[in-house]
């Protein structure tokens, strides 16, 4: 069974920075294709960052220069770094895998899901 928690969420300042983490069940982070999304009200899910079973990393124009994917695969813990918070990356933050390698992209579809964790910027 495919289990994911998220943490690290909190109330920040703009220009302020997180680290949100994400304990996945198994291996599955070094395996699979991996990826951090973000659930905007009024705006719907976006995707923001992903990374490759083979450590490439993508990004969300939004983000891009100001958020870092990372993971510990000893930990089995994905990582999303916020630098340079905005308002507009106030959300809920969600990790995500299909169990299946690949290229991440913004518009890719996942199914599993963690609960989130939310990020407050103001």
């Amino acid at each position: 069974q495919v289990q994911l928690v998220e943490s690290g969420g909190g109330s920040v300042q703009v220009g302020g920075s997180l680290r949100l983490s994400c304990v996945a069940s198994g291996g599955i982070i070094r395996r699979y294709c991996m990826g951090w999304f973000r659930q905007i009200p009024d705006r719907g899910r976006e995707g923001v960052a992903g990374i490759e079973s083979g450590g490439s990393t993508s990004y969300a124009d939004s983000v891009k220069g100001r958020f870092t994917i990372s993971r510990d695969n000893a930990k089995n813990t994905l990582y999303l770094h916020l630098n340079s918070l905005k308002s507009e990356d106030t959300a809920l933050y969600y990790c995500a895998t299909d169990l299946v390698g690949g290229s991440w992209f913004p518009d890719r579809s996942f199914g599993y899901w963690g609960q989130g964790t939310q990020v407050t910027v103001s």
